[in-house]
């Protein structure tokens, strides 16, 4: 369904393991909003849903709802550092736009 870089996986880790709490996972959902009409949330989530698509890579757990599913199939996420921050970067193959806050898409 996805794929993770090494250090989006090493970033997913350090979010969980500063939680303090048990984690099931990252959240990752696809929302209406953003600048180009959809755009990409994460949150640590407490528990996983019955219909949530589970993506596991070295001992990271990534959740997905069904209705994000559909938009997330052969993306690719890294964290990048650069000189305007660090976050989560989405190489999105179903996605016609983009915007440049990268967060963003059509």
């Amino acid at each position: 369904m996805i794929q993770m870089t090494e250090a989006a996986r090493d970033a997913i880790a350090s979010a969980i393991a500063g939680a303090g709490q048990p984690i099931a996972g990252l959240r990752l959902m696809v929302q209406a909003g953003g600048c180009a009409g959809l755009q990409y949330t994460m949150a640590l989530e407490l528990t996983r849903e019955d219909d949530d698509a589970v993506v596991q890579a070295d001992g990271v757990i990534v959740l997905i709802d069904p209705g994000s599913q559909g938009y997330l199939v052969g993306t690719t996420i890294d964290f990048v550092t650069g000189l305007e921050g660090s976050g989560f970067v989405f190489d999105n193959p179903n996605a016609s736009a983009g915007c440049g806050c990268g967060k963003s898409f059509c």
